[in-house]
């Protein structure tokens, strides 16, 4: 009988690593039911990590106390005293602290940096019985949109094995698409989040600017950084975010939001279709599933906003200044090696644009000009949710290159092109796949891009379930 449990278990075990985590609510009721131990929920992704990741760069470095953490996960559902999230393993981007592991940002500059604490949103996740697997591979210091600019080399994008997993939280992104994971964590400047799931074939949310803590994150840009949830569905990302969200007395932007679309009746929706320029046949996919979902009630409408279009001029000014004036206390003295002699190319680049840009001769003109851009586009679309209740649009305008194929500066930030825009205007946004593009001979994942107003996150949430089917 033992033998035959033991065995069933074991079929368990790799049921539940082979199929689309779409079993994240199920997986969690077999923890909490006895039925499945978290130890053998966190091993099986151990291992895996373990079995497969040499080839794939996936994770930096795994958490040597994962199963012993999840043992004790175990003992408090014996006791009755289960977490939301009790038993479920996850992958950290490496720019999230988690106290005792290294967070290195995909940098030279800090690979040895040992955690000294954890990040808000790791002491929530924690404090619901999550358990970190490890820390995951990202474009140094978040710097790229392509996953190519880690300093411990590119993560194989599993969905698409020629091509880029996407940046910068390439490595969360491609341990979601993996199986490596439950779910996992990254962190939004412009796309970081979104432009992975995206070329990865998994769901990616970036919440409204100040809904979740970004204490305990080493931040690029703060006028834009935001952490957020990606999993293999949206239902993953729901549970996570529910927990991760809130006010932060540490977090001088954080607040609480009084939930804007929640309740609104998924029967009758007003959907924006924002034009914008894009691989036409990403765009046949997006227009498709539209067509598939539309409830006879819905009214969709194409529109054009005034200064969507230089979005990019917009984003890259701030983001060199506030990126440049971040790093200068990485200067070799306290956390490592200075980032102005072991940083990489677009990090350098980044750098000394900011340092240029922040002269005093030009007394910050040129920042407070993108700001004031940036308030405009953020107004246009405020008033387009007056309109609207959501805005559709593709993730990415393009599919993701070939490894190692050389692009110049305008095509490799042309990937931020569409998601720039929520981080302008400051509102939530999530990447639901969509399908996928056959691109000489090779099947490429697309995502659909969904935004909401400013603090209607929760009813985000509950149309990209439309659209992802499960509603």
């Amino acid at each position: 009988m033992i033998r035959l449990w033991n065995l069933w278990n074991q079929k368990l075990r790799r049921y539940l690593e082979i199929r689309s985590l779409k079993m994240i609510k199920e997986k969690l009721k077999l923890i909490k039911s006895g039925k499945l131990s978290a130890v053998d929920n966190v091993k099986g992704f151990i291992d895996k990590i373990k079995r497969e990741n040499k080839k794939m760069n996936i994770v930096l470095h795994v958490n040597g106390d994962a199963v012993e953490q999840a043992r004790v996960v175990d003992e408090k559902i014996k006791k009755g005293k289960t977490g939301k999230l009790a038993g479920l393993g996850f992958l950290v981007k490496s720019n999230i602290n988690v106290e005792g592991l290294i967070a290195n940002c995909g940098s030279r500059t800090l690979e040895n940096y040992k955690s000294t604490y954890d990040a808000t949103v790791i002491k929530k996740l924690l404090s619901e019985d999550a358990v970190v697997l490890g820390m995951a591979n990202m474009d140094e210091f978040a710097c790229g949109a392509s996953g190519e600019n880690s300093a411990f080399g590119v993560c194989v994008n599993p969905a698409a094995k020629s091509r880029v997993p996407g940046g910068s939280s390439s490595g969360a992104a491609s341990g979601v698409a993996a199986g490596f994971c439950d779910f996992a964590l990254g962190s939004d400047t412009g796309g970081s989040i979104r432009n992975p799931a995206s070329h990865c074939g998994v769901v990616g949310m970036k919440p409204s600017y100040g809904m979740v803590s970004r204490y305990g994150l080493v931040d690029m840009a703060m006028s834009f950084d935001q952490i957020g949830p990606l999993a293999e569905d949206v239902a993953g990302c729901e549970v996570v975010f529910d927990v991760i969200k809130g006010k932060d007395d540490n977090d001088a932007v954080s607040r609480d939001f009084v939930e804007a679309s929640s309740s609104k009746d998924l029967k009758k929706m007003k959907i924006g279709v924002l034009n914008m320029s894009a691989d036409p046949r990403i765009w046949e996919l997006v227009t498709n599933r539209i067509k598939e979902v539309k409830g006879d009630k819905w009214k969709v409408t194409s529109f054009n906003l005034g200064h969507v279009d230089l979005g990019i001029q917009t984003y890259y000014p701030i983001v060199y200044v506030e990126f440049f004036s971040g790093t200068r206390k990485f200067d070799g003295r306290k956390y490592g090696l200075n980032i102005d002699e072991v940083g990489g190319k677009e990090v350098l680049r980044r750098i000394i644009g900011g340092g240029e840009i922040s002269k005093a001769e030009f007394a910050g003109k040129y920042y407070r000009r993108a700001l004031k851009a940036k308030k405009i586009i953020a107004d246009e679309f405020e008033k387009a949710f007056e309109k609207f209740d959501f805005i559709i649009l593709p993730t990415v305008p393009k599919l993701p290159h070939k490894v190692g194929k050389r692009l110049s500066l305008d095509d490799e930030y042309d990937y931020d092109a569409l998601t720039v825009l929520a981080n302008l205007a400051e509102v939530p946004a999530i990447s639901v796949p969509v399908g996928f593009v056959n691109d000489k001979g090779e099947e490429v994942p697309v995502g659909l891009q969904i935004l909401g107003a400013r603090g209607s996150d929760e009813g985000l949430l509950g149309v990209a379930k439309v659209f992802e089917g499960e509603e």
